[in-house]
């Protein structure tokens, strides 16, 4: 790169962000090189990817205990890492429990991306939280002191990860008296001060409440430009990044323009110049657009409205100097959608020319679409671009409304995968109300503040993927049930589930079936061997299930975690749907599943003369071991194994779930491998509890002998995602010629 003197008021150095923070400690401060550690994805060390973990891009927080105290005053309360870690990357709360002398979250596996959090601490649940960060770390987020940020790298994120040979940020004072202020300047690389072509430049413009250096802090505009210009996507160009706090246009065209090309070899011409910016920003761009029609040949307008009005001679004038204007917005839970939406409806009204990138359904208000949204548009400036649609997969930009708080049953779900959660007004004078569910990455529990509307009312919307759910509020600390829905949760009163169509494995299975191809689901009481009480079991027989058949039916007893019954497979498991699925699919044989109460009983008792007796009685079940098998989760696992250990060969097809108990000394291996079909083991990763226990059990089965499957690892902790996704998996396999082949 060719290197010049400084000039009055621009101050060099390279890219990085903790070079970029450095300038926030005081006027003339020097933007100092600091080369980026190859393998570090945070300065912040207490933040790491989870040793001798089977999956990747799972990572631990571990804040001492006294470094809580020391930042807050807290000494005792809850602790939580709160960050982009929801779904659609909400911002969310991770609650960290007590481990020794330190208080540690673990959340992932977490897809490539950036990620910024900060922790936080509460004197009481139903208090304000005090936000800290890492004393040792170094402040990277100007306008947020307390954020700190981890970069995940790998597939789809390359376009944001560092590249040699990248260009270079600098800072450039501009404005005079009271309207004095800074930039940052991005300069592409090989930039060439003495070029006799200048470069084109884009302006770029922050939101309210924005630092015009959370372009580089948060939305990683450097290293997005220097992947691009790089790899011959867009054309070398300068981007400035101003600083937007001067309401109206006069800050870009009055102050920032002159200082610009003042100081920087850039194109003085509306043809060479765009802009573009995040809400305030947007507007503020569009105004520019409006005064000077000639001045942009680009605007991108990112999550933004314009209440101006357009006449049709300023259409004519904006139609005619303009290569390119783009509108971009996130999800319905983007706060500007609806603006997004009402200016493109102005925008046809008054005859303007304007190009849509749709909604993004993945993500809603924040610099995750910040970032994509400059990536496709600098894509699309200076140089002639054939498709100028929407964004693979984007939605059309069309009216989203709620219904009116408490007039509907909740929560609601859109055609798009976002629920929308509502606590009514009865619970205004609340300080924090919270959704905790297992929406979190591989189906852990995070939480979720909801939002307090103008009636006193409280709602929440997140983008899902497709799968099934489960959620309770939280209110000043205390579980509340969501009395909006009337699904119910036998083991766990609070609890409330619902499910949402996709294309995942769990959103495909977890579907409700037209009514004519869902199976049956019947209650079998049977006499208990607990002080012979009567219990009851669901049993699911499929659509075209005949009592009368010939050839009785092969069947799987199913059964539940600790701390669960007998009603949870189908409560929060949704097995009945996945059944369904399966079978409608032609990828499971026609079978009987029969879920009972494994609770305080001698199971291998219980099962082999109780259960499965019943079940012979009262429906047209097999008692043939290679027509039966067992499996379940958690205590589920042990009661399955222990029973196999009991009864060789009574069970042909065994499945353990997050599971435990090996093989005691005096069990007859010989006679086990003999009577067992298939013996399939699954796990989530260490962030199943039981994940130790799982391998030890894997390790005595070798060592023994004993034949058995250990199904890949599935990402996730002790939790129905993980167990949803073995049952779909162990099904297709059972009383299959080749079982265990």
């Amino acid at each position: 790169m060719t290197t010049r003197p400084d000039r009055p008021g621009l101050r060099r150095g390279r890219r990085t962000l903790a070079a970029l923070a450095a300038t926030a400690m005081g006027a003339g401060a020097l933007l100092v090189a600091q080369p980026a550690a190859a393998d570090a994805v945070s300065a912040d060390p207490w933040v790491g990817e989870v040793p001798d973990n089977p999956i990747s891009d799972v990572y631990r927080f571990t804040v001492p205990s006294a470094a809580v105290t020391e930042a807050t005053g807290i000494e005792d309360g809850p602790v939580a890492v709160q960050g982009n870690f929801g779904p659609g990357k909400a911002w969310t709360d991770l609650n960290t429990g007590t481990s020794g002398s330190n208080r540690t979250a673990t959340v992932g596996p977490l897809e490539p991306g950036l990620y910024y959090y900060q922790y936080a601490a509460r004197p009481a649940a139903d208090q304000d939280a005090v936000a800290f960060r890492n004393p040792d770390a170094p402040q990277e987020v100007t306008s947020k002191p307390t954020y700190s940020t981890l970069f995940v790298p790998g597939p789809g994120a390359e376009w944001l990860a560092d590249v040699p040979g990248g260009g270079e940020t600098e800072t450039l004072a501009y404005g005079k008296g009271p309207h004095e202020r800074e930039a940052l300047v991005w300069t592409p690389p090989g930039y060439d001060e003495d070029r006799a072509e200048p470069y084109p430049v884009l302006y770029l413009l922050q939101d309210d409440g924005q630092s015009y250096r959370e372009w580089v802090e948060l939305g990683r505009l450097g290293q997005i430009m220097d992947n691009l210009v790089l790899d011959g996507d867009a054309e070398p160009m300068v981007v400035v990044m101003g600083d937007g706090d001067r309401p109206g246009p006069a800050g870009v065209t009055k102050d920032l323009l002159p200082a610009v090309e003042r100081e920087l070899n850039v194109s003085d011409e509306g043809a060479g110049r765009a802009i573009a910016g995040i809400g305030r920003g947007a507007q503020q761009a569009l105004a520019a657009k409006v005064a000077r029609p000639r001045d942009f040949a680009g605007v991108g307008v990112f999550s933004g409205g314009y209440d101006g009005r357009l006449s049709p001679g300023k259409a004519e004038q904006i139609n005619r100097s303009t290569d390119v204007l783009r509108l971009y917005t996130g999800n319905v839970t983007d706060p500007a959608y609806d603006d997004t939406v009402a200016l493109a409806g102005s925008l046809t009204g008054a005859g303007v020319d304007f190009q849509s990138d749709g909604s993004d359904p993945e993500t809603g208000g924040t610099w995750d679409t910040w970032q994509k949204n400059v990536h496709d548009f600098a894509q699309r400036l200076f140089r002639e671009v054939e498709d100028d649609g929407p964004s693979d997969g984007h939605l059309p930009l069309v009216e989203h409304e709620l219904p009116e708080p408490g007039t509907t049953p909740t929560p609601w779900i859109d055609s798009g995968g976002v629920v929308t959660f509502e606590v009514g007004p009865e619970h205004a004078d609340a300080n924090n109300i919270t959704v905790w569910g297992n929406f979190g990455p591989a189906g852990s529990w995070p939480r979720h503040h909801m939002v307090q509307q103008d009636d006193g009312s409280w709602r929440l919307s997140l983008a899902v993927e497709g799968g099934s759910y489960y959620y309770k509020f939280v209110v000043d600390g205390v579980d509340l049930k969501d009395e909006g829905n009337p699904t119910s949760v036998f083991s766990e009163p609070t609890w409330s589930t619902f499910a949402v169509e996709g294309d995942t494995v769990r959103g495909r299975y977890t579907a409700e079936v037209p009514a004519e191809e869902r199976g049956d689901v019947t209650v079998m009481d049977y006499a208990s061997t607990a002080a012979d009480t009567e219990r009851s079991a669901y049993v699911w027989t499929p659509p075209d299930y005949d009592a009368d058949r010939a050839e009785a039916y092969p069947v799987l007893y199913l059964q539940h975690g600790g701390g669960q019954t007998w009603t949870d497979w189908l409560e929060v498991g949704f097995i009945d749907r996945i059944l369904d699925n399966h079978y409608r699919r032609g990828t499971i044989e026609p079978m009987v599943v029969v879920m009972a109460n494994g609770n305080g009983v001698d199971f291998p008792a219980e099962v082999t003369t109780r259960i499965a007796p019943t079940a012979e009685e009262q429906y047209n079940v097999s008692s043939d071991g290679d027509q039966r098998a067992l499996a379940g989760l958690s205590m589920g696992s042990g009661h399955t194994l222990s029973t196999l250990w009991a009864h060789p060969g009574e069970f042909g097809y065994i499945g353990a779930m997050s599971a435990f108990g090996g093989p005691p000394a005096d069990a007859d291996v010989e006679a086990i491998n003999e009577g067992t079909r298939l013996l399939r083991v699954y796990s989530g990763d260490v962030q199943d509890f039981t994940y130790g226990a799982t391998l030890q059990l894997v390790a005595a089965m070798e060592d023994r002998g004993v034949n058995h499957e250990f199904a890949p690892i599935i990402p996730g902790p002790h939790s129905w995602d993980v167990w949803q996704k073995s049952v779909i998996d162990f099904l297709p396999r059972l009383f299959q010629e080749d079982a265990g082949a």
